[in-house]
């Protein structure tokens, strides 16, 4: 068996049917699908049950963890790569869209999430297990005091689902948190209409101090604000992706 590694944030889910209801998520329609951080394969398992799968990519860093996968599985639809999702070219990877599971480790599921924004093209629908507190705060609306910058960022992008909350007591060693299940399909927009690069500087800054008006909040993008409009009077939690369109196109 694979010694779960703290550095690596590994938990790995120990409860068959826990797997099934994560990969039950993911709509059965995509055919080429991408698992990151696979860990002992439970995930793995399920999906290969899935008779229209052409294509399943494990990408896992863990050296043991290959090594284990490799031993345990030789379905020829499987592709196991030793590397860092966080630093692969998705593009180089996968000539179509290509959708995403897995057990995202807790230390590095923000990162994966901003990784999928950067992709968000080639990317439809993407389910993942994380950590409870950042599931809610992904799925959060407007005037939610857990409503931030992954909020906005990815429900500009992405329609958000929480699917459902997982316990401690399915996974090799626990966690000390409670985990659950978020699953994003990629929406129709194509364009936020703004300049998109300021945009996310503007929503980062304006959650940087999220306590401060955006009048305050946006200083140290753009400096003293001269000008008045009802938004500038407001807190980052209060705008919704349409407010944060609009505010963008005030500088840009």
């Amino acid at each position: 068996m694979v010694r779960p590694k703290k550095h690596l944030g590994q938990h790995f889910l120990k409860d068959t049917n826990i797997a099934r209801k994560i990969t039950a998520c993911l709509d059965e329609k995509y055919i080429t699908v991408c698992e990151i951080g696979p860990g002992t394969g439970i995930l793995t398992q399920s999906l290969l049950e899935r008779e229209n799968l052409t294509g399943l990519t494990l990408i896992e860093v863990d050296p043991e963890s290959v090594e284990y996968l490799k031993s345990h599985f030789s379905d020829a639809r499987l592709r196991l790569l030793e590397a860092d999702f966080l630093k692969s070219n998705l593009q180089e990877l996968f000539s179509n869209d290509v959708a995403i599971i897995g057990n995202f480790p807790y230390n590095i599921s923000s990162q994966i999430f901003f990784k999928v924004l950067e992709n968000r093209n080639r990317i439809p629908e993407v389910v993942g297990m994380i950590q409870k507190e950042v599931a809610e705060r992904i799925a959060a609306s407007p005037g939610s005091k857990t409503y931030g910058i992954l909020s906005v960022l990815l429900q500009s992008w992405y329609d958000i689902e929480y699917c459902f909350t997982v316990n401690e007591t399915v996974f090799f060693p626990p966690p000390k948190v409670k985990s659950a299940v978020i699953r994003l399909r990629r929406n129709k927009t194509t364009s936020l209409e703004c300049d998109e690069k300021l945009f996310f500087k503007v929503v980062k800054a304006a959650f940087g101090q999220r306590r401060k008006t955006l009048r305050n909040a946006l200083k140290v993008l753009f400096g003293h604000l001269d000008f008045d409009h009802p938004l500038l009077s407001q807190r980052a939690e209060q705008l919704s992706v349409a407010d944060f369109v609009t505010l963008t196109r005030l500088f840009g």
